[in-house]
């Protein structure tokens, strides 16, 4: 049984009253039927009824409903008023474009049917799936903590009205215990966007980008396992981190992703993460395209093995056995300064394309010259420090060019450095410091300056087609960028594992949202920069417009700004067009009327 309010109209006048409803079933459906009319209720008799509903075993949702009841109608506003234009002000601004267009990206992906579907509302107050959308919206628009979403950044937009969430039921812990309920969803959430994002846009699953990159932390994360020191891209290496392996297509759409411990060498992630996609994917043969860190002789084996294709990098070292064809003719230019070269292995089960840049080799050359010019710097000073008899210990000498050579390896190839101990007639010990320079080297760098080396099992393809597969592994590297620079995956405060995983899965989906719109604005002639776009679409807001009428009273209408002309002509483009007003106007109640405002102005 419930409450009901039953309004009638009498002679002019509103009758409201309540009444005891029980609800039953019959063959043509639930029915509703009146126990007993409880009349007109005091204000202690409603709040009496109230306290009985709560005790009652109901959904939280309901008992909020029954609340809601007792709340006085809206009283509707007629359509025409006389207004004093003198004393019509605005309040309550706030951010509109970037979390409406936000949204609409969350619904064109179909995120929220399938949150609907996985996260059915229960009896819950604010549905999961409302709170995993706001998470992927804040990532997506001012990337923060969920200390500052709930205490500053929600209060500044829109999204109460947009998602109807009341600013007070917004807070850390609720948003904490979405990630718990968001990670669970994460196979879900990729097996829909790979399906999704191929019937928006004309995506091509054949070839595979991967690549890894490290994320750190701020704290000790003595409660996460997979935090550990390693290798930091970061150059963090005092932090703690994990490592990401994501999958991108030949667009730099994302399928999916792992995280490893921050300790995990690249060239382990490999076999996992092939795994991942083939149970989720399918075996069906694809491209896999990889920088030469995750590249192992074991891994190349483990990909032939399965049948597998790659186009790979491979370490500079290997270039050595390919010097007599990089002197040799038959270069073909495939872009502006870059020119490649397919060279057959012996053995016929590989291919090699060298490749040589204009630009690569002036940037490596300054480099080498640089180095080069430290360590003579460097060796000058530890000569004359010899000499003087300021340094004599040997070992000491010898610590001093070690590290001087480590920190330029870069041209340390190029010096040869004796330490020789002199004993002068008088008995005192000298250092002499010789060092000569590298012939052979300073030829190699000048020859291989700008080149590097890939290999490939593909058969039938030319040296630019394979050169093209593997250049566009920078569309990998430019999501880690997009993830670390605009979404601000770094560092991460959490500090328990299913935490950190939830982490970097509300990026994961920001990043999505990123390419999407990316995707969407380059098939409709815009370019391929959403934060140009995003930038303009920060003028937009959300703002209350009072309107002082001659009753007294005062009307509130929660209005939209208007788009200028260029951002109109933008949002045409992409055949959309934000709402002009958030609610239908609404009688102010009339003690909100400031005092100011009620008198006429002089």
């Amino acid at each position: 049984m419930f409450l009901k309010r039953i309004v009638r109209r009498s002679r002019g006048k509103t009758l409201s009253y309540w009444a005891l409803v029980e609800s039953y079933r019959t063959a043509r459906g639930p029915r509703h039927r009146i126990v007993s009319y409880l009349g007109e209720l005091t204000s202690t008799q409603q709040k009496d009824w109230a306290a009985l509903a709560e005790r009652f075993q109901e959904p939280l949702r309901l008992q909020q409903q029954q609340r809601r009841w007792f709340e006085p109608p809206a009283e509707p506003v007629p359509q025409q008023v006389t207004v004093d234009v003198r004393r019509v002000r605005v309040e309550r601004a706030r951010d509109f474009g970037e979390v409406w267009l936000a949204l609409v990206l969350w619904q064109k992906l179909g995120l929220d049917r399938l949150l609907a579907e996985w996260l059915p509302a229960g009896q819950e107050e604010i549905d999961w799936a409302t709170v995993i959308a706001l998470l992927v919206v804040a990532r997506f628009c001012n990337p923060s903590s969920e200390l500052y979403i709930a205490d500053t950044w929600y209060r500044g937009t829109a999204l109460e009205d947009l998602l109807g969430v009341p600013i007070e039921k917004v807070n850390p812990e609720r948003l904490y215990r979405a990630l718990d309920r968001a990670l669970p969803l994460k196979p879900a959430f990729e097996k829909h966007l790979r399906e999704r994002l191929g019937e928006l846009f004309p995506v091509q699953f054949d070839l595979l980008l991967y690549d890894v990159t490290s994320t750190y932390f701020e704290g000790q994360c003595p409660n996460n396992p997979q935090a550990r020191r390693g290798y930091s891209r970061d150059h963090r290496p005092d932090c703690k981190q994990v490592c990401i392996g994501l999958v991108v297509t030949r667009e730099g759409l994302p399928l999916g992703y792992e995280v490893f411990a921050g300790n995990t060498n690249d060239t382990k992630t490999l076999r996992e993460i092939v795994e991942a996609m083939e149970a989720k994917y399918g075996r069906a043969q694809r491209i896999w395209v990889f920088d030469r860190g995750v590249v192992s002789e074991e891994n190349l084996q483990y990909l032939r093995e399965r049948d597998g294709q790659y186009v790979v990098g491979t370490p500079k070292s290997m270039l050595r056995k390919f010097e007599q064809q990089l002197v040799a003719a038959g270069w073909d230019e495939v872009a502006a300064g870059v020119e490649v070269k397919l060279c057959p292995s012996p053995d016929g089960e590989e291919t090699f394309v060298l490749a040589k840049s204009r630009d690569r080799a002036a940037k490596e050359e300054a480099m080498h010259q640089r180095f080069v010019e430290r360590i003579e710097t460097g060796l000058t000073a530890i000569g004359k420090a010899a000499a003087s008899g300021r340094l004599k210990d040997p070992e000491k000498a010898g610590r001093r060019i070690g590290r001087l050579l480590g920190q330029n390896s870069r041209g340390a190839g190029c010096f040869q450095v004796e330490v020789k101990v002199l004993e002068p007639p008088q008995g005192k010990v000298r250092l002499q410091i010789e060092w000569s320079k590298q012939t052979a080297w300073q030829q190699w760098a000048r020859l291989s300056e700008g080149c590097y080396l890939l290999r490939s099992n593909l058969t039938g393809h030319s040296a630019a087609e394979l050169w093209k597969m593997y250049m566009q592994l920078v569309d990998a590297e430019a999501a880690f960028r997009t993830h670390k620079s605009d979404l601000v995956l770094r560092p991460i405060w959490h500090q328990y594992e299913n935490r950190v995983q939830a982490h970097i899965l509300i990026c994961f989906l920001a990043y999505v949202l990123w390419k999407t719109l990316e995707q969407w604005m380059r098939t409709s002639g815009l370019g391929s920069a959403p934060r140009t776009l995003l930038n303009e679409l920060r003028r937009l807001k959300s703002t209350d417009v009072i309107l002082p009428t001659d009753q007294g009273r005062e009307i509130r209408l929660r209005c939209v700004s208007r788009p200028d002309d260029d951002l109109a002509i933008l949002l045409y483009r992409l055949k959309i067009a934000p709402p002009s007003r958030l609610q239908p106007p609404r009688w102010l109640p009339k003690d909100a009327v400031p005092a100011a405002s009620a008198a006429s102005p002089m």
